[in-house]
Protein backbone atom coordinates (compact mmCIF):
# COMPACT_ATOMS: atom_id res chain seq x y z
CA UNK A 1 0.00 0.00 0.00
CA UNK A 2 1.47 3.78 -0.92
CA UNK A 3 2.48 5.79 2.05
CA UNK A 4 -0.11 8.25 2.71
CA UNK A 5 1.46 11.59 3.09
CA UNK A 6 0.08 15.12 4.25
CA UNK A 7 -1.15 17.50 0.93
CA UNK A 8 -1.21 20.75 3.07
CA UNK A 9 0.38 22.61 5.69
CA UNK A 10 -3.31 22.91 7.41
CA UNK A 11 -2.60 19.75 9.53
CA UNK A 12 0.91 20.40 10.48
CA UNK A 13 0.78 22.67 13.88
CA UNK A 14 1.94 26.07 13.82
CA UNK A 15 4.78 26.25 15.83
CA UNK A 16 5.73 23.15 13.14
CA UNK A 17 5.51 25.67 10.53
CA UNK A 18 7.63 28.43 12.37
CA UNK A 19 10.40 26.02 12.78
CA UNK A 20 10.71 25.14 9.35
CA UNK A 21 10.53 28.68 8.03
CA UNK A 22 13.29 29.74 10.24
CA UNK A 23 15.12 27.40 9.05
CA UNK A 24 14.64 27.83 5.67
CA UNK A 25 15.21 31.60 5.88
CA UNK A 26 18.38 31.37 7.55
CA UNK A 27 19.72 28.35 5.06
CA UNK A 28 19.55 26.40 8.28
CA UNK A 29 18.20 23.67 5.68
CA UNK A 30 19.48 23.84 2.52
CA UNK A 31 18.87 21.75 -0.98
CA UNK A 32 21.79 20.40 -2.78
CA UNK A 33 23.50 17.72 -3.32
CA UNK A 34 25.39 16.16 0.10
CA UNK A 35 26.55 12.84 1.21
CA UNK A 36 26.29 11.51 4.40
CA UNK A 37 27.73 9.32 7.21
CA UNK A 38 25.59 6.64 5.22
CA UNK A 39 26.96 7.10 1.56
CA UNK A 40 23.54 8.22 0.41
CA UNK A 41 23.04 11.57 -1.50
CA UNK A 42 20.86 13.13 -0.08
CA UNK A 43 19.10 16.29 -1.55
CA UNK A 44 18.60 18.55 1.62
CA UNK A 45 21.25 19.15 4.49
CA UNK A 46 19.95 20.17 8.19
CA UNK A 47 22.34 21.77 10.22
CA UNK A 48 21.56 22.63 13.71
CA UNK A 49 25.14 24.38 14.23
CA UNK A 50 23.59 27.11 12.63
CA UNK A 51 21.25 28.42 15.16
CA UNK A 52 23.75 30.46 16.62
CA UNK A 53 21.80 33.70 16.75
CA UNK A 54 19.43 34.63 19.45
CA UNK A 55 16.21 34.61 16.95
CA UNK A 56 17.06 31.43 15.44
CA UNK A 57 18.24 30.28 18.74
CA UNK A 58 14.32 31.28 20.60
CA UNK A 59 13.06 29.76 17.34
CA UNK A 60 14.39 26.15 17.70
CA UNK A 61 14.08 26.22 21.70
CA UNK A 62 10.51 26.94 21.09
CA UNK A 63 9.60 24.49 19.15
CA UNK A 64 11.63 21.87 21.15
CA UNK A 65 9.42 22.89 24.00
CA UNK A 66 5.80 22.62 22.32
CA UNK A 67 7.42 19.27 21.23
CA UNK A 68 8.00 18.23 24.20
CA UNK A 69 4.96 19.26 25.86
CA UNK A 70 2.65 17.16 23.18
CA UNK A 71 5.00 14.34 23.27
CA UNK A 72 4.70 13.73 27.07
CA UNK A 73 1.18 14.65 27.20
CA UNK A 74 0.82 11.96 24.22
CA UNK A 75 2.74 9.32 26.09
CA UNK A 76 0.96 9.69 29.75
CA UNK A 77 3.48 6.51 30.84
CA UNK A 78 6.41 8.32 30.24
CA UNK A 79 7.55 9.57 33.75
CA UNK A 80 8.07 13.54 34.13
CA UNK A 81 11.97 13.91 33.03
CA UNK A 82 13.81 14.84 35.96
CA UNK A 83 16.84 16.42 33.66
CA UNK A 84 17.35 17.73 30.16
CA UNK A 85 20.21 16.31 28.25
CA UNK A 86 22.40 17.47 25.86
CA UNK A 87 25.02 15.39 24.25
CA UNK A 88 27.91 17.30 23.42
CA UNK A 89 27.90 18.97 21.51
CA UNK A 90 25.39 20.11 19.24
CA UNK A 91 23.08 18.91 22.10
CA UNK A 92 24.27 21.41 24.35
CA UNK A 93 22.44 24.49 23.48
CA UNK A 94 19.64 22.75 22.48
CA UNK A 95 19.07 21.51 26.11
CA UNK A 96 19.86 24.87 27.99
CA UNK A 97 17.93 26.58 25.67
CA UNK A 98 14.95 24.75 25.82
CA UNK A 99 14.59 24.12 29.56
CA UNK A 100 14.52 27.87 29.67
CA UNK A 101 11.77 28.19 27.16
CA UNK A 102 9.76 25.20 29.26
CA UNK A 103 10.04 27.16 32.34
CA UNK A 104 8.90 30.71 30.48
CA UNK A 105 5.55 28.63 29.44
CA UNK A 106 4.75 26.31 32.60
CA UNK A 107 7.01 27.32 35.57
CA UNK A 108 5.35 25.54 37.79
CA UNK A 109 5.71 22.27 35.62
CA UNK A 110 9.49 22.81 34.84
CA UNK A 111 10.81 24.62 38.01
CA UNK A 112 12.62 21.66 39.48
CA UNK A 113 14.07 20.28 36.11
CA UNK A 114 17.70 20.94 35.67
CA UNK A 115 20.39 19.85 32.32
CA UNK A 116 23.16 18.21 32.01
CA UNK A 117 25.46 17.28 29.49
CA UNK A 118 28.76 15.34 28.96
CA UNK A 119 32.18 15.77 28.03
CA UNK A 120 34.04 14.45 25.24
CA UNK A 121 36.78 13.74 27.39
CA UNK A 122 36.50 13.13 31.10
CA UNK A 123 38.19 15.90 33.27
CA UNK A 124 40.80 14.15 35.76
CA UNK A 125 41.04 17.83 37.48
CA UNK A 126 38.73 20.27 39.33
CA UNK A 127 35.52 18.35 40.00
CA UNK A 128 36.55 15.92 37.52
CA UNK A 129 33.98 13.50 35.41
CA UNK A 130 32.61 13.32 32.30
CA UNK A 131 29.04 15.05 33.07
CA UNK A 132 28.41 18.82 33.48
CA UNK A 133 25.53 20.10 35.61
CA UNK A 134 22.80 17.94 37.25
CA UNK A 135 24.14 14.54 38.18
CA UNK A 136 21.84 12.10 36.64
CA UNK A 137 21.89 8.98 39.04
CA UNK A 138 18.52 8.27 39.89
CA UNK A 139 17.15 10.67 37.12
CA UNK A 140 14.47 10.29 34.14
CA UNK A 141 16.34 11.49 31.87
CA UNK A 142 14.99 12.76 28.25
CA UNK A 143 18.05 13.30 25.67
CA UNK A 144 17.86 16.61 23.02
CA UNK A 145 19.23 15.97 19.84
CA UNK A 146 19.52 17.17 16.42
CA UNK A 147 19.16 14.76 13.37
CA UNK A 148 19.87 11.11 13.79
CA UNK A 149 21.05 9.29 11.27
CA UNK A 150 22.00 5.71 12.29
CA UNK A 151 21.36 5.78 15.47
CA UNK A 152 24.96 5.18 16.74
CA UNK A 153 24.97 8.80 19.07
CA UNK A 154 21.30 7.10 20.98
CA UNK A 155 22.94 3.56 21.53
CA UNK A 156 25.86 5.84 22.85
CA UNK A 157 23.83 7.94 25.33
CA UNK A 158 21.61 5.57 26.69
CA UNK A 159 24.75 3.45 28.04
CA UNK A 160 26.40 6.54 29.15
CA UNK A 161 23.28 7.52 30.96
CA UNK A 162 22.75 4.05 32.49
CA UNK A 163 26.52 4.44 33.18
CA UNK A 164 25.66 7.36 35.25
CA UNK A 165 22.83 5.26 37.07
CA UNK A 166 19.69 7.40 35.16
CA UNK A 167 16.92 5.92 33.21
CA UNK A 168 16.92 7.46 29.51
CA UNK A 169 12.92 8.01 28.85
CA UNK A 170 12.28 9.44 25.70
CA UNK A 171 14.77 11.04 22.70
CA UNK A 172 13.34 14.13 21.21
CA UNK A 173 14.76 15.41 18.02
CA UNK A 174 14.83 18.11 15.57
CA UNK A 175 14.47 16.04 12.52
CA UNK A 176 13.41 13.12 11.75
CA UNK A 177 14.47 11.69 8.21
CA UNK A 178 12.13 8.70 8.11
CA UNK A 179 14.49 7.02 5.97
CA UNK A 180 15.51 3.70 6.24
CA UNK A 181 18.82 2.46 7.70
CA UNK A 182 21.34 1.08 5.32
CA UNK A 183 21.51 -2.64 4.69
CA UNK A 184 24.65 -4.62 4.41
CA UNK A 185 25.50 -3.94 0.59
CA UNK A 186 24.80 -0.24 0.85
CA UNK A 187 27.46 0.21 3.57
CA UNK A 188 29.94 -2.42 1.66
CA UNK A 189 28.85 -1.03 -1.72
CA UNK A 190 26.73 1.88 -1.66
CA UNK A 191 24.09 0.13 -3.04
CA UNK A 192 20.46 0.14 -1.60
CA UNK A 193 18.64 -3.22 -2.83
CA UNK A 194 15.81 -2.08 -2.15
CA UNK A 195 14.40 -4.29 0.82
CA UNK A 196 12.55 -2.27 3.46
CA UNK A 197 14.25 -1.70 6.71
CA UNK A 198 13.36 0.71 9.62
CA UNK A 199 14.37 3.91 10.06
CA UNK A 200 17.42 4.27 13.16
CA UNK A 201 14.72 6.09 15.61
CA UNK A 202 12.22 3.11 15.37
CA UNK A 203 15.34 0.71 15.59
CA UNK A 204 15.73 2.40 18.94
CA UNK A 205 11.99 2.06 19.97
CA UNK A 206 11.78 -1.24 19.20
CA UNK A 207 15.78 -2.47 20.83
CA UNK A 208 15.23 -0.10 24.25
CA UNK A 209 11.46 0.05 24.01
CA UNK A 210 12.25 4.38 24.38
CA UNK A 211 9.70 6.34 22.93
CA UNK A 212 10.69 9.09 20.08
CA UNK A 213 9.69 12.62 19.06
CA UNK A 214 10.72 15.01 16.31
CA UNK A 215 10.24 18.59 15.84
CA UNK A 216 9.54 17.94 12.09
CA UNK A 217 9.74 15.06 10.06
CA UNK A 218 10.43 14.72 6.01
CA UNK A 219 6.97 15.00 5.10
CA UNK A 220 6.43 18.11 6.93
CA UNK A 221 9.33 19.44 5.05
CA UNK A 222 7.66 18.35 1.67
CA UNK A 223 4.16 20.16 2.79
CA UNK A 224 5.89 23.01 3.48
CA UNK A 225 7.54 23.69 0.51
CA UNK A 226 4.40 22.62 -1.86
CA UNK A 227 3.28 26.48 -0.50
CA UNK A 228 6.54 28.24 -0.58
CA UNK A 229 9.41 26.02 -2.11
CA UNK A 230 10.80 25.44 -5.64
CA UNK A 231 9.35 23.01 -7.35
CA UNK A 232 12.34 21.05 -8.43
CA UNK A 233 13.89 21.21 -4.50
CA UNK A 234 10.46 19.06 -4.19
CA UNK A 235 10.79 16.61 -6.96
CA UNK A 236 14.34 15.98 -5.45
CA UNK A 237 12.75 14.91 -2.16
CA UNK A 238 9.97 12.88 -3.13
CA UNK A 239 12.11 10.96 -4.90
CA UNK A 240 14.44 10.66 -1.89
CA UNK A 241 11.22 9.75 0.32
CA UNK A 242 10.11 6.82 -2.32
CA UNK A 243 13.69 5.20 -2.62
CA UNK A 244 14.92 5.54 1.18
CA UNK A 245 11.35 5.45 3.07
CA UNK A 246 11.42 3.53 6.49
CA UNK A 247 9.53 0.37 7.17
CA UNK A 248 8.23 1.75 10.43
Amino acid sequence: MAASYPPTTSAIPAYKTAFLQSCLSANVLTFGTYTLKSGRQSPYFFNAGSFHASTLLSAISTAYAHTIISFLSSHPSIPKPDILFGPAYKGIPLACSTLLELFRLDPQTWSSVSYSFNRKEVKDHGEGGGIVGASLKGKNVLVLDDVITAGTAMRETIKLVAKEGGKVVGFVVALDRVEKMPGPREEEEGVDNGEPRMSAMGQIRREFGVQTASIVTLDDLIAVLRGMGDEGDIERLEEYRRRYVASD
